[in-house]
This record gives structure tokens, sequence and C-alpha cells, in this order.
């Protein structure tokens, strides 16, 4: 862990990473305006993973976002509609408006635990299902253990069965790394799982599940956002951040925009390089707007 750490030259400063978290919540309402709000719905995932889930609940979700452009017209549309690996072909049926894309968690999401050519195989299903982005979930188990090779191989393995999968199917498929930061708890074990993920060849890195005790907080986000930050330097290449699980209300959203507006700057504000993955977001993202409650999704 400590070697990742040296590799990027990156030191968490506790002090430092809380003061200017203390700065960007005492400006959080100078920043909050209409378009930024706007914004941050651009880039959402509009989320439903839950036990209850059916093909008929999905698709009631995919009739709301293609009927969004015509019931808030001067609204953007979602990045994407983030679903369980089996309904991936349910979206792909269904969605009718372009630039949306089908995003599902795969690899035995959301504990990683379980044998990895099963992780590898849900994977290339949900891909050849329609998927255009895939979040898998770190092994913690390994990791935590402090099996850095296994975490690894196993993000490795799992970036090539999308890899090949989708290009059987003649496209790319956009690939996140849930770090499931809520467990790794220390600045350290952060920055050393984003290194890790990000070297393993992860698109996007992703602060958390939902599922846990613990998920999206601050302090993990803008320690991933400087990982990047130093990562990019280092290789050339940019790498997102998706912020989910935990993320409830408009004040929230915007504090993890201006994170990423200060670490890694105006250039991450875009949903090729930014995402929030919190469904209900949304309808707090629109009562902002309209000064009013909205519960469309």
């Amino acid at each position: 862990m400590l070697e990742l750490l040296e590799k990027y030259g990156y030191t968490p400063d506790e002090e430092q990473i809380g003061k200017r978290l203390e700065m960007i919540a005492a400006g959080i309402d100078d920043v909050t305006s209409a378009d930024v709000l706007t914004r941050c719905l651009s880039l959402m995932d509009i989320t439903t993973l839950q036990t209850q889930d059916t093909p008929s609940s999905v698709r009631k979700l995919v009739s709301k976002v293609n009927a969004f452009a015509k019931d808030y017209p001067s609204y953007p549309l979602p990045a994407s509609i983030c679903v369980y690996p089996n309904f991936a072909s349910v979206v792909r049926d269904a969605l009718q408006v372009p630039g949306v894309h089908v995003t599902t968690v795969a690899g035995c999401f959301p504990s990683s635990q379980s044998f990895l050519e099963v992780k590898a195989r849900e994977c290339e299903l949900a891909v050849q299902g329609g998927a255009d982005e895939i979040d898998i979930v770190l092994d913690l188990g390994a990791f935590l253990d402090g099996d850095e090779e296994t975490a690894r191989t196993e993000i490795r393995t799992m970036r090539a069965a999308v890899d090949a999968a989708a290009a059987a199917c003649g496209r790319k498929v956009v690939f996140k790394v849930i770090l499931e930061t809520g467990l790794l708890v220390s600045h350290e074990r952060i920055a050393a799982a984003a290194f890790l993920a990000m070297e393993e060849g992860a698109d996007f890195i992703k602060t958390s599940t939902g599922k846990v005790s613990v998920n999206a907080t601050p302090v993990a986000a803008y320690v991933m956002c400087e990982c990047i930050r130093l990562f990019e330097q280092r290789t050339g290449r940019k790498v997102g951040f998706k912020a989910a699980g935990g993320i409830s209300t408009a004040k929230d959203a915007v504090c993890y925009y201006s994170i990423v507006k200060t670490v890694l700057g105006e250039e991450w504000l875009c949903k090729d390089l930014f995402r929030f993955g919190v469904s209900r977001l949304a309808n707090a993202l629109m009562s902002a707007i309209e000064q009013k409650t909205v519960t469309y999704f």
C-alpha cells in the first residue's frame, strides 16, 4: 500500500484536506445556482438497485426517462440508467432517447464475494445484454487482507472480459471500479485502492455501493480526486470520478461538484468524467431548481 503512495508522491494531509473541505462547505450557498444544479442533473446515473426490482418496475423507470424531455424540456437528460446486470436488455429495449447510456453493476455486486470466473462471466453477460457501462466492486476481501496482487488480478480480469465482450459487439464499454471507501476508512487505504484501480484500467473510480453503513463522504471524494489528478499528471490518462451512496440533497450534490472543480478543474465537470449514482438525488435537484417539491423519479 505504501509503495503505491510513494510511487505517485502522495501523502494524504488530513489537516489540509479538512481545511479545504471547510472552505468548500462555507461557500456552498455562493456556488449553488440553477445552472450548477441543472449541470449536476445531467451527471446523474438514474439508479434502481433494489431486491424488489422487476422487469416491470425497471421499464417504468425507463419510461420516465423517455418522457423526461417532453415533461421538462428545459432540463438535460441524465447520463445513464443504472440497474442490476440481468436488466440490461430490459433497459436497452425500452430506452427511446438518444445519449442516455445503459449502466449495470456486475462482478457480484455489492460484496464481490464469489468466484472470479463468475464475476467475469457476469460482466460479459451484462455487456451482451446491452450495457454501455459496467460498475464492479474492488475485491475488498483481498485488498483488506493485504493481497494486492489478487485485487489487481480481479480488476484486470473483469476489465478484459468487458473489453472482449464489447469488441465482439463492435463497441466500447466504460468500466468503473467501486472502492467502497466507507470500509477502507483511512485516507491511505482509499488512496492506495484508487491508484490500484486506475492502474488496472478503471475508466472511473466510484466511492461506494450504497449498501454499507458509511458510503460517500466529502473526505473520501477529496482523496480520490487528488489521486486522479496525480495519476493524470504521471500517465496522461484522465480517469473519471463517481460519487454514490448517501447523497440525497441538492446541497450534497453541490458539495461534490465543488470538490471535483476545486481539485480537478472545470474540464472534469462533464458526464465523461464525473457522475452521481443516487436516484433520489434527481428529485432533490429538480425540487431545488423548481423551488417546490418534485417527485418525478
